[in-house]
């Protein structure tokens, strides 16, 4: 029996390269987008040159309402993937954010997950099984960095592990992949020079992630052998430990170890 995935924001970046790969391993997929009509209908032909299924579906996900038209398609969802980058953030330093701003991006940040988390729960408890992967950013443990972003990864981090106690009894497992920097058409212009060659030596792998590195991390946890739940797992390529490890090694220096 093929197994179902919906996938929000999937017409470009972290989101399209899941569905290529979620296609590839069998499963027909359904290809969320907004605006971009164009770029979802790619993902799909993408798909199907595989020798996969998908079909593109648009809706606002954070809208309920478009959500309960979105989710009211099946019967039955194998896979929740919750990836849309509903609002960009605010740049502002924070004597200059606005409170609608600020509270924006914290509102769409969640409203995304919590109106798809919502209407396909009923799907999977009914089936008792499901999978769904949240997508955040390393910038929830970043401190000093775009503020409303972090608070808005950090809520939906804390979003998922609610989500995964609830669910968890229905044959449910609930996950979130915190992605560290990756080179997306949205990144392209930012993760280069100077940046791009700082992220790359800060890798295991000598360069920066790719959406296709992401993709797998997810895909992972929405196979269904899979039992964890309630993890909130970093996908940055090594930075964070490595960064630790830099940091140990000046502080054992500057001690006379």
């Amino acid at each position: 029996m093929t197994r179902t995935a919906l996938i929000s924001g999937a017409g470009r970046g972290i989101g399209a390269a899941t569905a290529r790969e979620l296609g590839r391993r069998g499963y027909h997929v359904i290809v969320n987008y907004l605006a971009n009509k164009a770029a979802a209908q790619r993902v799909v032909a993408d798909i199907e040159a595989d020798g996969g299924t998908a079909e593109a579906i648009q809706a606002d996900v954070t809208d309920a309402d478009q959500v309960a038209d979105l989710v009211g398609r099946f019967t039955t969802l194998d896979v929740l993937i919750c990836n849309a980058n509903t609002v960009m953030p605010p740049f502002e330093p924070f004597e200059a954010l606005s409170w609608d701003a600020f509270a924006g991006k914290i509102n769409g940040e969640l409203a995304g997950a919590y109106h798809l988390t919502q209407r396909v729960l009923p799907l999977m408890r009914a089936q008792r099984s499901g999978r769904i992967v949240y997508v955040s950013s390393t910038a929830a443990d970043h401190v000093g960095t775009v503020m409303a972003h972090s608070i808005a990864k950090s809520a939906l981090n804390l979003f998922s592990q609610h989500v995964a106690a609830d669910a968890g009894r229905h044959g449910i497992t609930v996950n979130t992949v915190a992605a560290g920097a990756v080179r997306t058409d949205a990144t392209a212009d930012v993760f280069n020079g100077s940046l791009l060659t700082y992220l790359s030596d800060r890798s295991v792998s000598g360069r920066i992630l790719e959406p296709e590195d992401i993709a797998q991390v997810i895909v992972t946890l929405a196979e269904p052998g899979v039992a964890v739940t309630g993890q909130i797992v970093r996908a940055d390529g090594g930075h964070g430990v490595l960064d630790q490890q830099l940091g140990g090694f000046a502080a054992n220096l500057g001690d006379g170890s």
